[in-house]
C-alpha cells in the first residue's frame, strides 16, 4: 500500500456554456472543497485540471479552470477522473476514517487471528461494505461497514476486527 495514494474525488462532466466554463461533479461532501485541493489530479498523478474559481452547483463545481479556455476543450475531457493525494485531505477525527485509509489493513477475526485484508471499499447503495480477501485465498467476501461488523478499527497498527457475518461463515480456498 503506498504511503499516499490518490483519492478520487470527482469526474469532469463537461462544458457548461459557451465561455469556456466546466462542470466537474465532485464526489465530496463540499463540492467547493475541490477549489482548495490544488490542482486534481489524472489516475497517472499528471495535473488533470486546475480550477481557478467556481460556483456550487447541486453535487457539482460549474467553472473556470487554468487548461481551458473553449467549451470544446471541456467537452474533450468530459469522463476525465479527478485524483487528490491522500495528504490533501484534513486528518480525521476520532473514530472517523476515510475510507481510503481502510483498503489494505488486516481482517482480524474476535479472537486475533488475522482472517484477511481489506480489497476494497464498496457501496451499492445500502451503506459501505469492505471486500475481505481471504488471507487462505479463495473468494472475496463482503463486511458491512457497521460497528457491529467491524467494532475496532486501528489503521495506525494495520488491523481492524471483523466480526463475520453468518452467512459468510468459513469457506474453503478455491481449488
Amino acid at each position: 500500500m503506498t504511503s499516499n495514494p490518490l483519492i478520487l474525488v470527482a469526474q469532469v462532466a463537461g462544458g457548461f456554456g459557451v465561455k469556456g466554463e466546466v462542470r466537474v461533479t465532485a464526489w465530496t461532501a463540499d463540492p467547493m472543497a475541490l477549489l482548495s485541493y490544488g490542482p486534481l489530479l489524472r489516475a497517472d498523478g499528471s495535473v488533470g485540471l486546475t480550477l481557478t474559481s467556481g460556483r456550487a452547483e447541486k453535487s457539482a463545481v460549474v467553472g473556470r479552470a487554468k487548461e481551458i479556455a473553449t467549451k470544446e476543450q471541456a467537452d474533450a475531457l468530459r469522463g476525465l477522473k479527478l485524483y487528490v493525494p491522500r495528504d490533501r485531505f484534513p486528518p480525521a477525527d476520532e473514530d472517523e476514517f476515510y475510507l481510503a485509509d481502510l483498503v489494505g489493513l488486516e481482517a482480524r477475526d474476535p479472537a486475533d487471528t488475522v482472517i484477511g485484508r481489506v480489497k476494497s471499499v464498496q457501496n451499492f447503495g445500502a451503506g459501505d461494505m469492505l471486500e475481505i480477501a481471504p488471507a487462505a485465498g479463495g473468494q472475496t467476501w463482503f463486511l458491512p461497514f457497521t460497528r457491529d461488523a467491524a467494532p475496532e478499527i486501528k489503521p495506525d497498527e494495520g488491523w481492524l476486527r471483523a466480526v463475520r457475518p453468518v452467512e459468510v461463515g468459513e469457506r474453503e480456498p478455491d481449488q
